[in-house]
């Protein structure tokens, strides 16, 4: 009696080793999943419509961090992922270099071609004027 307990316990025990197990597997593949499709996004994100889309106004003031910015264009509609947005600029060479002002984006227009534009040196109302 004592024998046949002793290996349904190590059954059991072997069986739930094997399930955690499975689920880490299942788990690790899952997040390699979401970090490759957050890194391509990086790269590739396309803008939210097609040409020519609609313009929305923008005001970045000088206490706003990069998340800041891009949650307000997220909310605008001119972004799908304010923390995609955060990583794109700070793999840009536009990072640092967002000026404070007020913007007329368009939601034809990619995170990079935004970025350019709020990092431009000439005056912000003609530099989105041109778009």
């Amino acid at each position: 009696m004592k024998n046949t307990s002793r290996v349904v316990i190590r059954i059991t025990g072997s069986v739930i080793s094997l399930l955690i197990l499975v689920l880490v597997v299942l788990g690790l593949i899952r997040a390699g999943q979401w970090a490759y499709g957050f890194g391509y996004r990086v790269y590739t994100e396309d803008a939210m419509e097609s040409a020519p889309g609609t313009d929305k106004t923008v005001t970045v003031t000088a206490d706003m961090s990069a998340k800041d910015v891009g949650r307000q264009l997220e909310e605008k509609g001119l972004i799908r992922d304010a923390n995609l947005f955060v990583v794109q600029l700070k793999l840009s060479s536009y990072s640092g270099a967002i000026k404070e002002g007020t913007y007329t984006l368009n939601t034809s227009m990619t995170a990079e071609e935004m970025m350019q534009i709020m990092a431009a040196e000439e005056d912000t109302e003609s530099s989105t004027e041109n778009t």
